[in-house]
């Protein structure tokens, strides 16, 4: 069975040092460690970083090599701007825009994110993926690391 693919935004990433969300993306970064996932993210993420505290810039180099790096492609774009004029999100969110974008049209299953105003939000996902379906793309899942990491761990009910 192939390992599921993630896509990591910066709100994610930048949880690892956070108080409020650096347990369960500890154990997000433990369970990727340990073969049950695979991490990529994109070029909107580094460019959001790239006024991140050092230690946020470090664990992004660290585990995002070249190739784990999504490039931004005028369909990216495209879609983006679809989003956009839909009005799934306010005018000045084109990058989560971008993230969603992406993600969809890369194929990847997962966008995980803590932002929970502007993507992990159910109205949200349901408006990305109507654009998704009318512009032949398929749905995305949008999920914090949360509903993730329990569903890998062995425990009884």
């Amino acid at each position: 069975m192939p390992v599921p693919v993630l896509y990591l935004d910066n709100s994610v990433i930048g949880g690892y040092f956070d108080d409020e969300w650096r347990d369960a993306t500890r154990e997000l970064w433990r369970q990727m460690e340990a073969g049950q996932y695979r991490f990529l993210t994109s070029a909107v993420t580094a460019d959001e970083l790239s006024t991140a505290p050092e230690r946020v810039c470090d664990l992004f180099a660290d585990t995002f090599p070249a190739e784990a790096l999504l490039g931004i492609t005028a369909e990216s774009e495209r879609l983006a701007a679809a989003y956009m004029e839909r009005h799934i999100l306010p005018p000045r969110y084109t990058d989560d825009a971008r993230h969603v974008a992406v993600c969809t049209v890369t194929q990847l299953e997962y966008l995980v994110s803590w932002n929970f105003r502007h993507l992990v939000n159910v109205e949200r996902e349901k408006g990305f993926n109507a654009v998704n379906l009318l512009q032949g793309y398929r749905p995305i899942r949008i999920v914090n690391p949360l509903e993730l990491i329990y569903g890998n761990q062995d425990q009884s009910l």
